[in-house]
């Protein structure tokens, strides 16, 4: 059970992507997050793990993929408080042709012995207030 979560933001998409592609700035706009910070790698290309601290304790997550032209990146968790297995998530910016604006996406796939449960928090506890907090930095 796949969750997701998608905005709309008062930006071209190259401007958000250009902010979004920063592996690093986590802790600056997801609630929650009072540490993002590398262990390994610097955040420009795929391989790089980051350390982050938020709600429930550290989590380690790895870049997998970093795409300029189709504005996406996907990562991984490598360990987590949370009980999740093979936890993918992607995130992607696409311009909105019609109005000059962004459309945003984020979404994961993952397994949990309650896959209802995890869903309703990375959609609702994560994606959903992270996207929001985005408007701050892209105000309508």
């Amino acid at each position: 059970m796949p969750a997701y979560a998608s905005t709309v933001l008062n930006a071209p998409a190259d401007e958000v992507w250009g902010y979004l592609r920063d592996f690093g700035n986590l802790a600056e706009w997801l609630p929650g997050i009072t540490l993002c910070e590398f262990e390994e790698g610097d955040g420009s290309r795929p391989g790089t793990v980051r350390r982050l601290e938020g709600p429930g304790g550290t989590f380690r997550e790895r870049l997998l993929t970093l795409d300029d032209v189709s504005r996406s990146a996907s990562y991984e968790i490598l360990e987590s408080p949370l009980p999740v297995r093979d936890y993918r998530a992607v995130y992607r910016v696409a311009p909105v042709t019609d109005s000059g604006r962004a459309f945003v996406e984020w979404s994961a796939t993952f397994e949990a012995d309650d896959e209802t449960r995890m869903t309703k928090t990375f959609t609702r506890g994560v994606f959903e207030p992270g996207l929001a907090s985005l408007h701050k930095h892209f105000p309508d």
